[in-house]
């Protein structure tokens, strides 16, 4: 039998499965090739040979290129023999091939080398044209998707209020609105160069405030604020971090276990966890688990604790050191406390304040869940922790204030829509009064300690940097680096608000850069136990100034006191804050030495006061004439009750007087006492009726003179 011939001259390559000893199958046999014997061909048979020196070769595939094969003179009466016996092909068919496909020589040596000896050259080229069609197709693909970008950027326009008003009717269009979304952010982004004729910046911010607020479901308020504080395509970012979960972080406790063992053990559990970061030593974050992680026997134990990654900033901020007096003003529930217990060793006093009675039940659950035996439990309003605890009497002291939950809108969505100005203003005046309770309670000449971390869950500028630059006012302490080698500055200006440089020192995290719940921390340093006072009524007008509500609704510096009562008192002051007016306190204006200085100070009073007096017409405030006036109604009222309240207190006294004297006369000697006595003790009650109403003047008087003061 003739052994096989391939189309184009050569033999067909086979890849032959080996079997080792045992037989192959029938329908393999049926396929290999068989020379004239009936033997069959092995591998080394199949392969193509390069032909050498003076040997005879069949065929040769020098140029990498399928060519006709070469035939010596004693192969040509061999060939010719089995030409006549007829050929076998593969496909069956008959006769002779090389003249059915002959490929162009070259058409495949400048695309692709010989990758694969056993690939066929008909199977390498269809390949290559399967992989050019691919690339075309990609290349097509990106082209039109310019073009379309491109059509999108000359085609997008704001939407007419008809079509607003027509979208408004019916049900919202989500793609539509996120589509107009993206192509208002590729508008803002470069407005100098996308920028259409005849519409302003403002429009497209109002228009992209709509439809953030419809698309993801907040109110206008937070909006507003958010798109002040980020840029336009940072605020989708941020909003669309807000729809995803946090991951599951867990915190080792280091008084039971150790992270790697810990690791270990829950691997073992079925859990799929790593390391948190290269920023702490006793966070995991777990990435799915077949059993619950809040009830394992581990967790039972007290081996770690469920907390969020930005739960562990604020201790490893303050980083307690052995042996010290901590006070955790919030402290349910305990996750903080049971950190700053583990970082001390159990050694020291810790003292855990919870405020609300029922989440002392966790707290105190969870410090003996995991083998605290440092901490005392409280139950008190934090303003009123120096006067029970003492003032300067801690070395550190931790405030994770309570605040409005902008930045954990992951863990509650109802902060979308329930947060109002009003929230964030009682937020920031409890903030401001918890912070300066915080300082007094610090120690400032401590050996090791003397330090104050500040933080929120929130990421409005009220409630963080306002507050702290309200502390720096208002007692002695400066801020320090956190400590923490990631997270970014605080601002130390937000639109027409200028706060203390060192804010920088400051620390804030958001979801869309951090992957954790949006976080506030500041660390302040006592310089000493001294309380800043104002020097002057002025100075107190212009921290009342500062204190007032903005024109956003945001109370960015406020004192203990109602802004509504703020307002008389800045107006009758002149409407001039304390840093302008150079008067001592008898009245007398310090004069300097050089006159042209003199000249130039004036001419920066008149400026600030103008650009105070404008301040105040735009807030539209009360003129001082309507305050006046209100006020003297005020203490005219205040005048005739007072009036009303004497006239009958003294119409009591005297009547009983006059009844004392009236029975006296009528028994002469009752109660055995003599004329005598009776005329010294009418005396005395006239003298004590005449002291009474004395005292009541003066009383009145004086609350007058508090009044007028």
């Amino acid at each position: 039998m003739a052994p096989v011939k391939k189309k184009g001259g050569h033999l067909a390559q086979f890849q032959i499965q080996k079997h080792g000893s045992k037989e192959r199958p029938k329908k393999e046999l049926a396929k290999l090739p068989m020379d004239s014997d009936g033997e069959e061909f092995s591998d080394e048979d199949l392969r193509p040979k390069k032909k050498t020196g003076g040997s005879k070769q069949g065929f040769t595939d020098e140029n990498r290129k399928w060519l006709k094969a070469k035939q010596n003179d004693d192969d040509d009466s061999e060939e010719n023999d089995d030409d006549e016996d007829g050929d076998e092909y593969e496909d069956g068919d008959g006769g002779d091939g090389d003249s059915d496909i002959s490929l162009e020589a070259g058409s495949l040596s400048d695309e692709s080398n010989d990758e694969d000896d056993g690939e066929l050259e008909v199977e390498k080229k269809s390949r290559l044209l399967d992989e050019e069609k691919m690339r075309e197709a990609e290349e097509a693909k990106e082209e039109g998707m310019q073009l379309n970008i491109q059509g999108d950027f000359d085609d997008f326009r704001l939407p007419t209020t008809e079509e607003l008003e027509r979208e408004a009717e019916g049900p919202p269009d989500l793609p539509s609105i996120l589509r107009r979304i993206k192509d208002i952010v590729r508008v803002l982004s470069n407005f100098k160069a996308l920028r259409p004729e005849g519409v302003a910046r403002t429009d497209y911010v109002r228009q992209l405030a709509a439809d953030l607020a419809s698309y993801y479901g907040y109110n206008d308020f937070l909006i507003d604020t958010f798109l002040q504080m980020f840029p336009a395509a940072e605020v989708v970012e941020f909003l669309e971090s807000n729809e995803k979960p946090r991951p599951i972080c867990l915190r080792t406790n280091t008084l039971k276990s150790r992270r790697r063992d810990l690791a270990q053990v829950l691997i073992n559990r079925g859990v799929n966890l790593d390391p948190l970061g290269k920023w702490t030593k006793v966070g995991l974050v777990v990435y799915d688990s077949q059993v619950p992680v809040g009830a394992t026997p581990e967790y039972m134990a007290g081996h770690y604790m469920l907390q969020s990654g930005s739960s562990f900033l604020p201790v490893m901020a303050l980083a307690p050191q052995e042996r010290e007096r901590v006070i955790d003003m919030a402290a349910a529930p305990g996750g903080k406390t049971t950190y700053i217990a583990a970082l001390m060793k159990n050694t020291g006093v810790i003292f855990a304040n919870e405020l609300k009675e029922p989440r002392i039940k966790s707290l105190s659950a969870n410090i003996h869940r995991m083998g605290v035996t440092n901490t005392i439990i409280c139950n008190y309003d934090g303003r009123q922790l120096p006067k029970k605890l003492g003032a300067n009497s801690a070395d550190r002291v931790l405030l994770d204030a309570p605040c409005s939950g902008t930045g954990v809108v992951g863990k509650d969505a109802s902060v979308k829509v329930t947060k109002s100005v009003e929230d964030i203003h009682k937020c920031s005046f409890l903030q401001k009064e918890l912070i300066l309770a915080a300082i007094d309670m610090v120690d400032a000449n401590s050996k090791t300690g003397g330090f104050l971390v500040y933080s929120t869950c929130s990421v409005m500028v009220a409630e963080n940097e306002a507050v702290v630059d309200y502390a720096l006012r208002k007692r002695d302490v400066r801020l320090v680096p956190c400590g923490l080698d990631f997270g970014r500055e605080g601002f130390t200006r937000f639109r027409e608000h200028r706060y203390h440089h060192t804010l920088k020192n400051t620390r804030r995290f958001y979801p869309h850069v951090h992957n954790m719940d949006g976080f506030f921390v500041a660390k302040l340093k006592k310089i000493s136990n001294k309380v800043k006072r104002d020097e002057n009524s002025a100075e107190g007008a212009h921290e009342a100034d500062n204190s007032t509500i903005d024109q956003d609704g945001i109370q960015d510096e406020g004192e203990e006191m109602d802004a509504k009562e703020v307002i008389p008192e800045r107006v009758l002051d002149g409407g001039a804050p304390s840093d302008i007016d150079n008067e001592d306190s008898k009245g007398n204006t310090t004069m300097t030495e050089n006159d042209g200085v003199a000249e130039q100070n004036g001419l920066q009073k008149k400026k600030a006061k103008k650009v105070f007096l404008d301040r105040r017409a735009r807030k539209n405030l009360p003129s001082a004439e309507d305050i006046s006036r209100v006020r003297e109604e005020k203490r005219q009222a205040i005048r005739e009750a007072k009036r009303k309240a004497v006239g009958v207190l003294q119409t009591e006294q005297l009547n009983r007087s006059e009844g004392d004297i009236k029975v006296s006369q009528e028994s002469p000697l009752a109660n055995g006492k003599s004329k005598k006595e009776r005329k010294v003790g009418i005396g005395s009650a006239n003298k004590k009726q005449q002291k009474t109403v004395s005292d009541i003047k003066s009383d009145g008087s004086a609350k007058k003179r508090r009044i007028r003061d």
